[in-house]
């Protein structure tokens, strides 16, 4: 005996998932659109504004450190309050 729903069914099925998966993409262009908006894109802003890395200066350090040149506590404590003082701005 014929199964006449069956096709049908999933015929619904298929559109169901790509309505599903047109919703999900408009979403997310709904996100992207805002992303500068919000704490998190603020910061992501903020990172991709940062330098590149010099890799010169951290062979420089790296020696510093291993020689007991460079004074660790001291750098990081002033560098996160950069990073504070520039998330906080």
């Amino acid at each position: 005996m014929p199964d006449f729903g069956s096709k049908s069914q999933k015929g619904q099925e298929e559109r169901a998932s790509e309505d599903a998966a047109a919703d999900q993409d408009l979403t997310m262009e709904q996100i992207l659109e805002n992303i500068h908006n919000t704490p998190i894109g603020q910061v992501l802003k903020k990172i991709a504004s940062l330098p590149e890395i010099r890799k010169e200066k951290i062979l420089r350090i790296r020696r510093q450190l291993t020689e007991g040149k460079y004074n660790l506590n001291e750098r990081l404590e002033t560098a996160l309050d950069k990073v504070l003082e520039d998330l906080t701005t």
